[in-house]
This record gives structure tokens, sequence and C-alpha cells, in this order.
């Protein structure tokens, strides 16, 4: 049962026919979908998107007709495509709106931070529509404060394989001395997480008209602390995952408000995306997904292009900046398993063995391989064509050199 509060909130906020289709909507399963890294494209057809539907508002996002374990699919191990709610998708694409209106800087990369980044759908989003239209010429950096939310984050980028994206894990108010650095700004911000209550029981308990209040002062703050990081004439991307107006239109308001902001209009129409006074919300029960809103705003006036070099974040400390292509260990240069999965790796540089499902697999539960018909040596194996992770051949056995953090602990056999 949804609180009684909550619903009322609901209504007043998006009127009772559309609260009516949310609330039929909660007792359904949840959509399913994933968007394709266009830069790891499959030798051959993925039987996963057999009858899948196109995500309106992204071009590589599919919204599958079932639900596999994900687990135990190996294109997904390889970077293939990420698993992420159709409706949060939005968000990348008001970025891509944005990102057309921004010509590549002479002398320097266009710039673009995610704020509250982990797991990382966003990040991988952004990162392929930034190759998509600079090439190689952008910086990325991916921001979560949460430490262990932050090393997944990692991961995530590792997986999908741009060398681009930088990890961190500071408070927003770190960004504030780099001012004028960043071009573009996605701030996810942190909320009182009604888009959950299908998928997450407690989320339903965990909300209350206090938590939503709480939530739109940390907003506040958040969006406060990084906005100093912004160029002139830069924008920022706000979402959420709530339908809450305090959360949503009121921090607009308040920022076109309080700081240089003005609003982006929202230019595009989707069918069952609701317009907001300042943005867009997808709502369960009108759209396939758990629900998004997403506005955008500019900065009027304030520091033009920072001249800081991309070295400087180095102060932050990040989790990851580049690829590590490997490192000596006595006389064996021994290859980075993210070196395999990166965008960098030059295929024909390591001696490849393509192997069927079973073994990678068995490869990705971090089992002993036996591969005969294999050269001696570091292999690095592929699975359609993609990389998965190289082992060290020697003959009668292989080692794996994949990451035990990485490993599939399930039973593999289920999915063979």
């Amino acid at each position: 049962m949804l609180p009684e509060r909550f619903i009322l909130s609901l209504t007043e906020s998006v009127g009772a026919e559309v609260a009516g289709r949310f609330l039929d909507a909660v007792g359904e399963e949840a959509s399913v979908s994933v968007r394709l890294n266009p830069f790891k494209t499959p030798a051959t057809p993925d039987p996963l998107l057999e009858g899948a539907a196109a995500v309106p508002w992204s071009p590589f996002g599919r919204i599958l007709d079932r639900r596999p374990s994900f687990t135990l699919q190996p294109l997904f191990h390889a970077g293939a495509y990420y698993v992420q709610d159709s409706s949060a998708m939005f968000a990348g694409h008001v970025a891509r709106r944005l990102l057309e209106e921004i010509p590549s800087p002479e002398g320097r990369p266009v710039r673009v931070l995610d704020l509250c980044a982990a797991p990382g759908g966003k990040t991988t989003d952004l990162a392929a529509s930034l190759r998509l239209r600079y090439g190689d010429s952008f910086q990325l950096v991916a921001n979560e404060v949460m430490r262990a939310r932050a090393s997944v984050l990692s991961d995530n980028v590792a997986v999908w394989g741009d060398p681009n994206v930088v990890v961190t894990s500071v408070d927003p108010k770190a960004f504030a001395s780099f001012e004028g650095y960043f071009d573009l700004i996605l701030a996810d911000v942190p909320c009182s997480g009604e888009g959950m209550f299908r998928k997450d029981a407690k989320a339903v308990e965990d909300w209350s008209p206090q938590t939503v209040e709480l939530c739109s002062a940390r907003q506040k703050r958040i969006l406060a602390d990084v906005w100093p990081a912004l160029r002139a004439g830069g924008a920022l991307v706000y979402s959420t995952c709530t339908f809450s107006r305090a959360e949503n239109d009121g921090n607009l308001a308040w920022m076109t408000s309080t700081l240089d902001a003005e609003a982006v209009p929202a230019e595009d129409r989707f069918e069952g995306v609701l317009p907001t006074e300042y943005g867009s919300l997808l709502v369960p029960g009108l759209v396939p997904g758990e629900g998004q809103y997403v506005a955008a705003v500019r900065r009027i006036s304030g520091p033009a292009a920072s001249r800081k070099k991309p070295s400087e974040l180095d102060r932050l400390r990040p989790l990851r900046s580049g690829v590590l292509k490997g490192e000596w260990k006595g006389h064996d240069f021994i290859p980075s398993a993210d070196w395999a999965l990166s965008l960098s790796c030059v295929r024909g540089e390591w001696p490849e063995a393509e192997v069927d499902r079973q073994t990678a697999l068995r490869y990705l539960h971090r089992d002993t391989l036996v591969l005969p018909d294999a050269p001696k040596g570091f292999l690095l194996l592929t699975y359609s064509g993609l990389p998965l992770g190289f082992v060290k051949n020697l003959g009668t056995r292989c080692n794996n050199l994949l990451p035990q953090g990485r490993r599939i602990l399930m039973d593999i056999d289920t999915g063979l």
C-alpha cells in the first residue's frame, strides 16, 4: 500500500487521471530495457534483442520482451550494452540536444561532469553521445561521493570501455574551485525515490513529506555547490526519479531566481511524456519505465571557459583516469583486464581466441580453461567478436586473468 500522503501529493502534482494511471501501473511488472554500446557491436545478432522495441528518446535504447539473467549473458560482461531503465534514458536525450549547441572548442576537449553518477547508466550514455559527436576530443568526469558506489561506477565504466571517462569520489563542493571548467553538467540528484516504488519496497517505507522536504533542501545545496564549475553559456541538466513538485519544478524555479540561470525550454515532445513548467515528467502507466523528471538551465553570465588543464583533476585523486595497458612482472608484461575491454585496445596486438558461450561463461566464472588449439602465451578471449579479457595459455591449461571482483558467483550451469 502506498502512503495516503504520497497519493495526495502525486494527485496535486500531476492530476487525478495521471495519478490513477500510475497507481494502476505500480501493481504491474516493471519493464526491462538496455542501451546498446554503439562502439561494441557483436559479430552476430544478440538473441536477447529479438522482439525488442525501440526507446523513442534514445537511439540505442531497447525495451526487452522478457527479463533474462544478465549475469549469464557474455555480451553484458563485454560491455555491448548497459541495463538501464528506459525513463532514465531521457536525461541522455536532453543532454544530446544541448550538446548539439556546443561546437568543439579550439585547443581543448569538450568538458562534461556527471555529478551524481553511480551506478553508471547516465555516464555511459553520455560517453557514447560525446564520442559520437566529438570523436576523441572530450573529457567526461563521473563523480560519486559514496566510495562504495563509486567503486561500482568505476567498474561499470571499465566494462563500457571509454578511456576518456575520469571517475572521482568527492563532495560536489570540491568542483567549485574548477570555476568555469565544464561546458555541461548532468546532476541526477539524490531524491525521495518515488520512481523506485515499483522495484523497491523500502523506497515506499522510507517515503514521507519530511523526506521530500529534506531531499529538496539537499538538492539545492548540491546545485549551489557545483554551479561555479559551469562556464558562462554552459548548461546543466537536472534530473530526479521523483514526481514531487518540490524536488522538480520547485528546484528549477529556485535556480532561475537564485542562481545566474535561465530555463532551457523542453522542445521535443514524445507520446506519454508530460510537459511541466520547466521540464518533462515521465510517469509509469503513461510510458514504459519507472519514471523520471528532466529539465535544463543555462548559465547566463559568469566566468568564461576555464584555462585549467585536464591534468589538474589529479588533485581530486581520481579512482580511474585513462586505462592501464598492463604491467611488468619479472620478464612478462601482464596485460590489464581493463585494457581488453577498452576502446583503446588495438585488435591484433595480442593473439585472439574466439570462444563459444559455454567457454565464455566458464571464463567469467573464473574457471581454469583448456584451449588446446590456441597459441601459447597471453591470449585475448573474444565472444561474438568482442573482447572479454585475457588468459595465459600454458598449453595444458590457461591461467585466468579475470579480476576476482568481476567473477560470476552464481551457478553458470543453469544458463548453459
